[in-house]
């Protein structure tokens, strides 16, 4: 088997493609738009979609975009994900491209991944006689708001008779040069839930006349934290976090009702399926223990990224032919979340990261900041990423095949 088709360092058609995917990421960071309102964006993907020759061009949903390059020999599919929305942020960047939209930026690096994949399909298209089988270019909309392009796309049909899928995240965390693999469990499932505590609000200085919301709210926080602490396993991966409490608006008034919300972050299929119970076990004993009352909401988000270990394999070697041993950084597992998990339901699949960050330049800035920005030259990683494996999967299943 060629492990790698094309030696892209010395191939003059590059240097023209690097360009262009800084001018599409500099462009797409200036003009973002919010999750289920990408028109604009997924326009701008397909009209550059169809200056390259040899893709079919569809619209799976309002906002998304996708392309099949249809290779000249038969072969095994491959899909490739990138997101294109962005965030309801105002930059605090000063450079050139900042976003000309109020309230709206790229702080997650989405710019970059659409950058990449145009940049993959433009190259593969120009080599559609090297391909044997179909590679699918995934542009999905809305993956920072649940619930999530993904699961459209997947309905939609996009991922029927694939037999792979791969993507992959730009990580300011991680030093521009590294590529950062997982194996097995990555990226959590993130749930949300909403608890009112309805007591019997009154004057501050007579509180025993009152049935003090606050004070019932405030036992129902420290209490749910037992949960990870005490209820369950110590080896599970469960984090719940509260990360709203919500009450009063005078100094004087004990209020009727407190707003709790928060989200539970988990891998474990059983273990998520429990913890509702065990949350609204903990309200109902500490509301009914002081006379007040309650409203529980439990919403289940994404599922967990787990990466198949076949496929995370072929991106390890990837990594090593490319980028050489010194490039490879194994990750743990992170309770973010991610609904390219949608994706992985229908055939096996891995994500990865592409770092992103550098601290000489001052890059330094977490996703979902302000002033979040990316090296571009982790632009140029992610495409070879992209196109090396490629080449490296068809080859393999190809080889299987024989």
């Amino acid at each position: 088997m060629t492990n790698l088709i094309v030696n892209l360092t010395a191939n003059s058609f590059i240097d023209d493609i690097k360009e262009e995917v800084i001018g599409w990421r500099r462009y797409l960071h200036k003009y973002p738009e919010l999750s289920f309102h990408e028109e604009k964006t997924a326009q701008f993907i397909y009209e550059t979609l169809q200056t390259f020759e040899g893709l079919e061009l569809s619209r799976p949903t309002k906002t998304s975009v996708m392309a099949r390059l249809i290779g000249d020999k038969p072969g095994k599919v491959m899909a490739i994900r990138a997101d294109i929305d962005a965030l309801p942020i105002q930059e605090e960047n000063t450079f050139d491209f900042v976003s000309e939209t109020p309230g709206v930026m790229h702080a997650c690096g989405h710019d970059g991944h659409t950058a990449m994949l145009l940049g993959t399909a433009k190259f593969l298209a120009g080599m559609k006689d090297k391909i044997n089988g179909e590679v699918r270019f995934l542009f999905q909309h809305a993956e920072e708001l649940f619930p999530g392009g993904a699961e459209e796309m997947v309905q939609a049909g996009v991922m029927d008779d694939v037999d792979l899928v791969i993507g992959a995240h730009l990580w300011s965390p991680l030093e521009v040069g590294k590529v950062g693999v997982v194996y097995g469990e990555m990226m959590a499932a993130p749930d949300y839930f909403s608890i009112t505590i309805n007591g019997k609000g009154g004057h501050a200085a007579i509180p025993h006349q009152t049935v003090d919301s606050i004070a019932v709210a405030a036992q129902v926080v420290t209490n749910l934290q037992h949960i990870v602490s005490r209820n369950t396993d110590p080896l599970d991966k469960l984090v719940v976090s509260i990360t709203q409490f919500v009450a009063g608006n005078s100094f004087n008034v004990i209020p009727g009702s407190v707003l709790i919300r928060g989200t539970v972050r988990s891998f474990d299929a059983q273990l998520r399926e429990i913890v509702p119970t065990l949350m609204e076990r903990v309200v109902k004993g500490i509301t009914e223990a002081h006379g007040a009352n309650y409203q529980f909401d439990y919403q289940y988000c994404y599922r967990p990224v787990i990466n198949d270990k076949e496929v995370t394999e072929v991106i390890e070697e990837t990594v090593r032919e490319v980028f050489g041993e010194e490039a490879i950084d194994f990750m743990n597992p992170n309770m973010a979340a991610e609904d390219f998990s949608a994706f992985q339901q229908k055939a096996p699949g891995c994500f990865f990261y592409v770092g992103a960050g550098n601290k000489e330049k001052g890059i330094i800035y977490p996703h979902h900041h302000p002033r979040f920005t990316i090296d571009e030259e982790s632009l140029f990683i992610g495409f070879q990423m992209f196109v090396q494996s490629t080449f490296k999967f068809l080859a393999k299943f190809n080889e299987n095949e024989k």
